[in-house]
């Protein structure tokens, strides 16, 4: 063979073989990214809410019936952050629910959730969480109360509560009912605050986003039994203001939600988020 031609052919070999292992090659798509954190609502979690905090440097306490769980930081500081992670040390962590070690995060990080999203968008936030800028804020110890303190017995949690995985649409859905869906059940963990809990911190799947309880007061129920009572133009102003119909602003956690998710959402996500909402079936309020 010629020498031209057997550039040729290496050429071609070596796009065969790229072809064929694109995934693995696949950029991350950081812009994508920063959408994806907007309707994760990353930034309340993980940026402590003391004037001068860096965003995503973690610190931030989030008080929950176990204890007080504190955000961890994301910036790629080497040390404190995620500056030596892999990206597939993340996808662990949001699929599976682990750390890098292969020990199990508490179910306060949402992964029961995330573990829905797809591939693209999990790398798509990873890409973005590269760019941020670096904070040395040291990660604070959970305070948790005893025994759930014992990390090992997020074991027996996930046996009962986790199903990981990406979120399948629903073949009976409309398209814009499955991306509502994908936003409200995956991207956005509404149901993390607006679904009922057991005794042992487990969602009741049948009674999903029928209203939650938290320590500053109960959740509302997001399902047509109390929505029926609220227009479209009215949950899009709600959405993208916090303003309710009687004129009042939304405030505490929801009122983040607002300000940095719901409000920072495409037109479009909007309407599916509430396309999906509607489509649900109704559940009574929440009495215990």
């Amino acid at each position: 063979m010629r020498p031209a031609a057997r550039r040729r052919a290496s050429v071609a070999i070596a796009l065969v073989l790229l072809g064929a292992r694109g995934d693995a090659f696949a950029q991350g798509n950081a812009r994508n990214g920063l959408y994806i954190s907007k309707a994760a609502g990353c930034v309340g979690c993980h940026t402590d809410t003391r004037p001068g905090s860096s965003p995503f440097a973690g610190g931030r306490a989030i008080d929950t019936p176990f204890g007080t769980f504190y955000g961890s930081n994301l910036t790629p500081h080497r040390e404190n952050g995620l500056g030596k992670w892999s990206e597939e040390d993340f996808r662990r962590a949001i699929r599976l629910g682990e750390r890098p070690d292969g020990t199990h995060y508490f179910p306060a990080f949402p992964y029961a959730s995330f573990t829905g999203m797809t591939d693209g968008d999990v790398r798509d936030l990873w890409a973005y969480l590269k760019t941020l800028p670096t904070a040395s804020t040291p990660n604070r110890p959970h305070e948790l109360r005893f025994p759930f303190s014992w990390r090992f017995l997020v074991t027996f949690w996930k046996w009962l509560y986790y199903k990981p995985g990406a979120l399948a649409p629903t073949a009976k859905a409309s398209a814009m009912e499955n991306r509502g869906m994908y936003l409200i059940r995956t991207l956005g963990h509404c149901g993390e605050c607006h679904t009922p809990r057991n005794t042992l911190g487990g969602p009741k799947s049948d009674r999903f986003l029928a209203g939650g309880k938290l320590p500053e007061g109960r959740t509302p129920n997001l399902t047509p039994t109390r929505l029926k009572k609220w227009s479209d133009a009215d949950l899009v102003k709600f959405f993208k203001s916090g303003t309710t119909p009687a004129g009042d602003l939304v405030a505490d956690n929801m009122g983040e939600v607002v300000q940095n998710s719901t409000s920072q959402l495409s037109s479009e996500d909007v309407a599916a988020m509430i396309a999906y909402l509607r489509s649900l079936p109704a559940q009574p309020e929440e009495t215990k």
